[in-house]
């Protein structure tokens, strides 16, 4: 796997960087993990965490993003 980036902005956070490449794992494998993690993590702590914009708000928040004005994660909806 190619990872075209630093990890030390990850380093300097404290953050581990683990996991598989769950793309060569059967599908049958991929739906059990995806269903484990569901019974693992609520939907009420995921909409604490995070917050959706439109693509039309991406640039805003980019600048906001690179301002260490925001905590969690973006999910920008393309759809909207």
């Amino acid at each position: 796997m190619d990872l075209p980036a630093s990890v030390a902005p990850f380093i300097l956070r404290g953050v581990s960087l683990i996991g598989i490449d769950s793309v060569m794992r059967p599908k049958a494998d991929r739906i059990e993990a995806w269903d484990r993690l569901a019974k693992l993590v609520s939907a009420d702590y995921l909409d604490k965490i995070s917050t959706e914009i439109s693509l039309e708000h991406v640039i805003d928040n980019a600048e906001r993003l690179m301002e260490g004005k925001i905590r969690g994660r973006v999910v920008v909806n393309c759809q909207s």
